[in-house]
C-alpha cells in the first residue's frame, strides 16, 4: 500500500495525543492500523504509547483498546481472542475481527516474553508488534535486554571501567522464530510503505503473527526531533537494522542496499553512543558485517555465530 492510499484511509489513531516532538508512535500505529479493512481490538501494554495515548479523560483510539499490565498484553490478547472464537462458533458474532498486540522492548523482549512465548505456542490468531526504542524510556532511559552493546542509559553510565552497555542485544526475532509461527517480520518506520506491506500479510496470515519494528527515541537517544526518521533509515542502510520477513520458515530480505553505508553515520546522530572510541565503532562494524554476510546468502539462524 502507498503514501497516497495509507492517507486516504479513515485514521484509527487520531491527533491530540502527547508523544514527544519527534515520536515516530503515531505512524507506526497508524500505518499497521491503515493496513487493513477489518475492524481491530488493540491490546496496549504499559509503556510510552499507553501513557501518551490514554491519558483520562482523553484517547487518541478509534478502535476498541484495552491497557494492559507491564507483563501481559500478549495475555490479554489471547483471552479477547480465545473469546472471540467462542462467541463466532455460538453465531453470536459474524464479523470477522483482527486482534493486534502493541509492546515496547521492555513489556515483549523482557517483562512480557513469558506472555508472548505462551500466546505464540497456543497459536492464538493475533498480530504481536514490538515496538523497539532499545530502552525502557517510559521511566528514565534504563537499559532494556534489547539495549545495544555500549549504549549509555541511565543504568548502563559511562565511567571509567564501565562503557555503556556490555552486553548484546538480546534477538528477539530468533526466540520469536523458535516457536515456528507462520509470520514474522522486521520494520522500520523510516520505510511505512514496507511496514504496511508486512502488518497486511500479518493480519492475512492465519495464526500468531510478529512484527518488530524500530523506533529512535528522541530523548532517550538524544537525538534532535528532526531526525527521527533519517536515523530509522539510517538504521536500515548501514545494516544495524535489516529488513526482512521469516514465511512459513523461509527467510527473504526485503531491502538490499548496493554498498552497506558505514554504521558511523547512524551512530554519529546519536547522543547515546557521543562517548564511543573509533575501537568500538570498529567492533560494532565488524558484528555488522559478519552479520550481513549470513543475511545475504539467507542464513538467518547463523546470523549471529562469531
Amino acid at each position: 500500500m502507498n503514501f497516497k492510499e495509507l492517507a486516504a484511509k479513515e485514521p484509527r489513531f487520531i491527533s491530540g495525543h502527547r508523544a514527544c516532538a519527534g515520536c515516530g508512535f503515531p505512524q507506526i500505529v497508524r500505518t499497521i492500523l491503515a493496513s487493513t479493512d477489518k475492524k481491530v481490538i488493540v491490546t496496549n501494554s504499559t509503556g510510552c504509547l499507553e501513557v501518551v495515548s490514554t491519558i483520562y479523560p482523553f484517547s487518541s483510539w478509534k478502535v476498541p483498546y484495552i491497557h494492559s499490565a507491564f507483563e501481559n498484553a500478549s495475555s490479554t490478547a489471547s483471552g479477547i481472542e480465545a473469546a472471540y472464537k467462542v462467541l463466532k462458533k455460538k453465531g453470536i458474532i459474524k464479523e470477522d475481527i483482527k486482534f493486534l498486540a502493541i509492546m515496547g522492548d521492555g513489556g515483549c523482549t523482557d517483562i512480557g516474553l513469558m506472555a508472548l512465548s505462551g500466546a505464540l505456542e497456543r497459536g492464538h490468531d493475533v498480530v504481536f508488534v514490538q515496538y523497539d526504542n532499545e530502552a525502557y524510556e517510559n521511566t528514565g532511559v534504563q537499559r532494556s535486554g534489547a539495549t545495544s552493546m555500549f549504549t549509555n542509559t541511565s543504568t548502563t553510565p559511562i565511567g571509567k571501567v564501565h562503557r555503556g552497555k556490555e552486553e548484546m542485544k538480546k534477538d528477539i526475532i530468533k526466540i520469536v522464530a523458535a516457536h515456528n509461527i507462520p509470520y514474522i517480520a522486521q520494520a522500520s518506520v523510516g520505510y511505512l510503505e514496507d511496514l504496511s506491506e508486512k502488518a497486511k500479510k500479518a493480519f492475512e496470515t492465519k495464526g500468531p503473527s510478529f512484527i518488530n519494528v524500530i523506533q529512535p527515541c528522541v530523548p532517550g537517544w538524544k537525538i534532535d526531533s528532526s531526525l527521527t526518521i533519517k536515523i530509522a533509515k539510517l538504521a536500515v542502510d548501514t545494516g544495524a537494522w535489516p529488513l526482512f520477513e521469516i514465511e512459513n520458515g523461509k527467510f527473504r530480505l526485503n531491502l538490499v542496499p548496493e554498498k552497506l553505508k558505514p554504521v558511523q553515520e547512524y551512530l554519529k546522530l546519536q547522543g547515546r553512543f557521543k562517548h564511543l572510541t573509533n575501537e568500538e565503532i570498529n567492533k560494532i562494524q565488524e558484528i555488522i558485517n559478519k552479520e550481513w554476510e549470513y543475511l545475504r546468502k539467507g542464513d538467518f539462524f547463523n546470523a549471529r555465530e562469531y
